[in-house]
């Protein structure tokens, strides 16, 4: 239900994981047709990767309230509340049973706002991903390079592509690289599933620990995303920290944590595989490298890179080579905008929702492309998995909308949670090894 226009917008966020609830707040406050006065109330969907009270903090998005919720409880909540705006910053199979979800829940009454997107680089499940996250009022897209393969995606199936709305990732800022600093310092970006394998990823911790004793004059950081037993976005079977025990590391070799954006103040040259921190740096223009020693792959995502620049290797690097990035191509995925530009990036956005604001009358009912007529082999097990009948009502013996958990409750929770990514990490890859037998 929507809140009145003469009040100061309410907004709702719904994500999975520390990265998307990073994006999702971010993103709703760039969209909010006024620029200040919201309110923002956060919501955490329960499962393997809601995010810890720490990783929240590192994200450095705040919220008027914020509290984890199952889907179930998610639905009723926006029944009974009044938003302005809605943002569902959820993997594509989440997106998609929440609109069917919030379709049943809201039928042809007033509602607000349906937003949702992408936290970074498509590099993978273009098409299916795009078509799950169809029916929302408005699909995102970070540069005019997603834009265009949007929407050709949507008519490519004869859906409306006219939710698909250009802005740009919400978290680029700081300030511009003003030069080398001392010490000259050097930071990887770490991936969480990027490689997968232990052997391609003690590959590149040797590497990075090759540099700096190559380079006894540099600082060298290894950028971490999460603490063992900590998820995020995607799972991180083998820890970075973890292969990292029992070597003998040089003095001027670190690994850290922290706000993405605090380290980059201090980094001279940006080495990844394929995170999107990549954008993050060249947005600065910080010298940015993206490796090329296990491949350029679709299965790494660097191939996102062609045209960029910045591929490279660690033998280049280490023998003092600085990528330079391509402006064209820069400019075609929304990031280093010499003219500004980017202060811009969220007007078309703002101006769409606007509209929707301010038209007489209920918004229609959502629209997904996928439906029991359209996908009845896909659209009844991704419905299921939360706990939605194909008609998105919620199935008998769904979790019901609780109490705040006291407690012992939640005691138990952080034990199940816990015992669940100890059988990811654990027990899962050694089932595997020895399936390999």
């Amino acid at each position: 239900m929507p809140a009145s226009a003469t009040k100061s917008p309410r907004i709702a966020v719904l994500a999975d994981s520390d990265t998307r609830w990073k994006w999702g707040a971010l993103t709703a406050r760039r969209i909010a047709p006024a620029a200040a006065g919201i309110r923002l109330d956060g919501y955490l969907l329960r499962g393997r990767a809601t995010p810890t009270p720490r990783q929240l903090a590192e994200t450095g998005a705040t919220a008027d309230s914020l509290r984890e919720v199952t889907g179930a409880e998610f639905l009723r909540a926006m029944a009974q509340e009044s938003y302005d705006i809605l943002v569902l910053a959820l993997v594509g199979g989440g997106v998609q049973a929440m609109l069917h979800g919030l379709r049943h829940a809201w039928g042809s009454g007033p509602r607000p706002v349906v937003v949702t997107g992408y936290v970074g680089v498509v590099y993978e499940k273009l098409a299916d991903g795009l078509l799950l996250r169809h029916g929302a009022d408005l699909v995102l897209a970070n540069s005019a390079q997603d834009a265009d393969r949007f929407r050709a995606v949507y008519e490519g199936v004869g859906a409306d592509a006219g939710a698909v709305t250009e802005v740009a990732l919400p978290f680029l800022g700081g300030e511009a690289y003003a030069g080398e600093r001392a010490p000259y310092t050097v930071t990887f970006a770490a991936q969480p599933s990027v490689p997968e394998n232990r052997a391609d990823r003690t590959y590149l911790l040797e590497r990075l620990i090759g540099h700096a004793r190559r380079h006894p004059e540099r600082e060298v950081l290894l950028k971490l995303r999460s603490k063992p037993g900590e998820h995020t976005t995607h799972i991180e079977e083998l820890p970075y920290q973890k292969l990292a025990r029992g070597r003998e590391l040089p003095a001027n070799f670190q690994l850290v944590y922290g706000h993405m954006g605090e380290v980059l103040d201090r980094t001279d040259l940006l080495v990844t595989v394929s995170s999107t921190a990549a954008l993050e740096s060249l947005h600065r223009r910080i010298p940015t490298a993206v490796l090329t020693d296990l491949g350029v792959r679709e299965a790494l995502g660097n191939h996102h890179f062609l045209g960029s620049g910045c591929l490279t290797s660690w033998d280049r690097l280490d023998a003092g080579h600085r990528p330079e990035a391509d402006p064209e191509w820069l400019a075609r995925q929304g990031v280093a905008a010499g003219d500004g530009s980017y202060a811009g990036a969220f007007d078309a956005a703002r101006a769409r929702i606007g509209g929707l604001l301010e038209r007489s009358g209920a918004l229609p009912p959502l629209e997904p492309y996928y439906t029991p007529e359209t996908a009845p082999g896909y659209l009844p097990g991704i419905l299921a998995r939360h706990h939605l009948g194909p008609d998105g009502a919620p199935l008998p013996g769904s979790p019901a909308v609780r109490a705040e958990a006291g407690p012992v409750r939640q005691i138990v929770r952080r034990a199940a949670r816990g015992a669940y990514r100890h059988g990811v990490q654990r027990v899962a890859p050694v089932i595997r090894r020895m399936g390999e037998l």
